[in-house]
């Protein structure tokens, strides 16, 4: 299997599971509250170790009690931390996720106090010994610097970036010379579109060899493919959805998964969906396969 790098973040995901999401100004009661470690990258690199992958995770963490969660998971998923710059002042990040039964809708407060990981911590990193690169959509500066640096001095490395949110200047990513570029839904309505058919011919426009990627939840998934053909698979149909939290960075990493074996476009896209899918038929990432 492949050595696979990802540079992100890796955060404290506290979960309300309510019984119908609150109006202002009232109390409510937890159905049952869950405590996982988050984050796109590290949600990605949790279900490529499941795939049988070694994973090895660039980021930032600080020595508090908080940081022992996300530690100790990522020890239980065998992901390698020893290219990640630690702080010893600051706040892990913690998300607090209000999620609702009735739909599986979750409301996200996200806080941070940490620095992000940066341009010279990359730097640091010996690339030769990986055979994919992952990167978070953010931190877009410094991302930019990683990139092209990996393009200029490991031109065969696969890099991969995920686009989830519409950030300044994050256009400069994915006009790339990338392997793969994965855009949420989320970022999608937020250019105005409401089907990946749309979308994705509209962002072919700004990156013209790149594979292009969006899952789009109950409504399937698509990829534009380098010679401009759309490939579609719809959801599979799920009779309750408990939890769609990291459900597109399971998406992300059957993609990765699919292409490091080897795989088809189609068939990544396909493999992916129905994990996907079959994360969203329960809480958290462990024990997905």
């Amino acid at each position: 299997m492949a050595n696979i790098l990802a540079v992100g973040i890796a955060t404290v995901d506290i979960i309300n599971v309510v019984d119908g999401y609150p109006r202002e100004d009232v109390k409510v009661r937890a159905q049952t509250q869950h405590v996982y470690r988050g984050g796109n990258a590290t949600n990605t690199l949790s279900v490529l170790s499941q795939l049988g992958h070694q994973c090895y995770w660039a980021g930032v963490y600080v020595n508090e009690p908080d940081s022992a969660h996300i530690l100790n998971d990522l020890k239980a998923h065998q992901i390698d931390i020893a290219n990640c710059r630690v702080e010893t002042t600051g706040k892990s990040p913690t998300s607090y996720v209000t999620l609702n039964q009735q739909n599986a809708s979750r409301t996200i407060v996200h806080y941070r106090d940490l620095p992000e990981f940066s341009f010279i911590d990359f730097e640091k990193i010996d690339l030769a010994s990986f055979d994919w690169i992952h990167f978070e959509g953010r931190n877009i500066a410094e991302t930019l610097k990683m990139v092209m640096f990996t393009r200029q001095h490991y031109p065969n490395l696969p890099i991969s970036i995920e686009v989830e949110k519409a950030r300044p200047e994050i256009e400069k990513l994915w006009m790339q010379s990338v392997d793969v570029l994965f855009f949420s839904k989320a970022f999608a309505k937020k250019q105005g579109f409401d089907n990946a058919a749309d979308f994705l011919p509209a962002m072919r426009k700004q990156n013209t060899t790149t594979p292009l990627f969006c899952a789009w939840g109950a409504k399937g998934a698509s990829v534009l493919d380098m010679d401009n053909q759309l490939h579609y698979v719809p959801a599979r149909p799920i009779k309750k959805v408990v939890d769609t939290l990291g459900a597109g960075d399971t998406f992300n990493a059957g993609v990765i998964h699919s292409l490091c074996t080897q795989q088809d476009l189609p068939h990544a896209l396909n493999f992916a969906n129905q994990l996907a899918g079959k994360k969203c038929k329960q809480l958290g990432l462990k024990n997905l396969l």
